[in-house]
């Protein structure tokens, strides 16, 4: 193949690419919060921006989870500048953690509804103003003809979209990106120091538009999340006491069968 048909090919995949929410520019975020990694699953190693993320939960401590590792990608993604909307029906969200995580809570407009309906209306609404950085919502369920309102309306503003899934009994697919599911992990203590770690979790892709699916455990260090390196689980050493009382009843065995013999 001669180098300009190369070239005309290689244009074209971007420019699809790009029209599938993965811009050339978007590449900064993962740099910025240490998921390099975990980029290498997208196409191009390129986080996909104004686009659709959807995350699924089915624990309340699954959905805090999903909100915390959220907001460690709204940390590079609000860099930029802009404003983000996070919409719910339940209200648990505490502002001042967002601190935890590098983001100001005052650049946030935080919006309760009580009807999900309601919250489909205004995330659809909110995803056609050009200024923000993101759309957070919770949602139960959504269905694929109101996903692709979202997405034709995030293809136009280039606003990333991040939909909480709270309710999986009746997980149909919809038009997203990439599908995510964050797990809890125990934090980890540094050597002689007291209190609670900094969070863990175990962050899964199911799939991934033009990607690969994997598996993870992340860490959120200061201001930066960082990838741990997968270890072999240790086999803990068996306690002296139960070694020495194997061997006695090795011993009584052993002499029972001479006795019969």
């Amino acid at each position: 193949m001669s180098s300009s048909k190369a070239d005309i090919i290689a244009a074209l995949q971007r420019e699809i690419l790009s029209l599938q929410g993965y811009r050339a520019e978007g590449d900064d975020v993962a740099v910025k919060v240490g998921l390099e990694s975990i980029m290498r699953s997208f196409s191009g190693a390129v986080f996909p921006t104004g686009a659709i993320h959807e995350f699924l939960t089915e624990a309340p401590e699954q959905t805090a989870a999903s909100g915390g590792f959220i907001t460690g990608l709204l940390a590079a993604l609000m860099q930029r500048g802009g404003a983000c909307i996070w919409i719910s029906t339940t209200g648990r969200l505490f502002p001042p953690a967002l601190k935890a995580f590098g983001v100001e809570p005052d650049r946030f407009i935080f919006i309760n509804l009580e009807r999900e309906k309601d919250v489909l209306w205004a995330m659809e609404e909110c995803l056609k103003c050009e200024g923000l950085a993101a759309v957070i919502a919770d949602l139960a369920d959504i269905s694929f003809a109101q996903s692709r309102r979202l997405q034709l309306a995030v293809e136009q503003s280039r606003v990333t979209a991040f939909i909480l899934r709270t309710s999986s009994r009746k997980l149909q697919p919809i038009a997203s990106t990439a599908r995510w599911k964050i797990a809890p992990l125990p934090s980890r203590l540094e050597d002689g120091m007291p209190g609670v770690g900094f969070p863990c979790w175990h962050v899964e892709l199911l799939k991934v538009r033009n990607g690969y699916p994997g598996m993870w455990k992340v860490e959120w260090l200061a201001d930066h999340f960082v990838v741990l390196p997968e270890r072999p689980v240790a086999v803990p050493e068996r306690p002296a006491a139960a070694a020495i009382a194997e061997r006695q009843v090795l011993t009584v065995v052993a002499g029972r069968k001479r006795e019969v013999g």
